[in-house]
């Protein structure tokens, strides 16, 4: 059974939702509420298709029209939340294996959390968007024992046959409770100075539907306040009240 969040909005329509999303990118300044309003309320299934009926409807393209509207985390959130979750992942490893220095703990995270199926769709989508294979790209990015890892667990491997797992446990996170795991890498990201907001994104987008309210769960058992509380106390303004409809309630 799911412990996230997201059940389908009752009655939601594309085309009445892409009006209310162009309604509040008209004239003169942005209704950043009503964007959070209704991105908020529905789940990935129902968000994702207002991209090609936003298409169909004005003959422009709803992401890059939000982002001549949007500033800051706020637009990267709006923009991740508007992706399917595969292609979410796959641009966020891309990104974690492009960008200035290798992001392992983002690998570790995607590979090791999802399932085999999820992985399969995630490789395919790498492949296609970018033109390369997801283990090849691990493989030049990467070395060593940790590199023989990410390439296992991308090649959807059973972690019972993944002999590197148990050598490198002493050096990264074992994922044995899930809800924790994620726990900890929202608090680790929002503590001391700076958050790490590309992490708290992807956390807060790609658990929302899956396991949201057991990590909530784990993150008042380990640090004894509400995920809530810790996402109001570190975040501001529109990107904090989004992020906060993701977390969906103070425990």
């Amino acid at each position: 059974m799911s412990s996230g969040l997201r059940c389908d909005f009752p009655g939601a329509d594309p085309l009445r939702d892409v009006e209310v999303l162009r309604k509040a990118m008209k004239g003169f300044g942005t209704d950043e509420n009503a964007i959070i309003e209704l991105l908020g309320s529905r789940p990935n299934k129902q968000r994702v298709p207002l991209k090609a009926a936003y298409k169909t409807t004005y003959g422009k393209d709803l992401v890059s029209d939000l982002k001549s509207e949007l500033r800051g985390n706020f637009e990267s959130l709006v923009l991740a939340m508007l992706k399917a979750p595969a292609h979410f992942d796959a641009s966020e490893l891309r990104e974690a294996i492009s960008g200035a220095g290798t992001d392992e703990a983002c690998l570790i995270e995607i590979l090791s959390s999802r399932s085999n199926a999820e992985i399969r769709e995630i490789t395919k989508i790498y492949k296609a968007e970018y033109g390369k294979s997801l283990e090849d790209a691990i493989s030049g990015d990467t070395s060593g024992h940790f590199r023989r890892l990410l390439v296992s667990l991308s090649q959807v491997q059973t972690l019972s046959q993944l002999w590197i797992f148990y050598y490198i446990l002493h050096i990264t996170l074992c994922i044995k409770n899930t809800p924790a795991y994620f726990a900890e890498r929202l608090h680790k990201a929002m503590q001391g100075a700076g958050t790490k907001d590309r992490t708290l994104i992807r956390i807060m987008v790609s658990r929302s539907e899956v396991d949201m309210l057991d990590i909530r769960q784990e993150y008042l058992r380990l640090y004894g306040m509400s995920l809530y509380t810790a996402i109001s106390g570190d975040t501001s303004g529109d990107y904090k009240k989004l992020l906060l409809k993701l977390c969906g309630g103070s425990d």
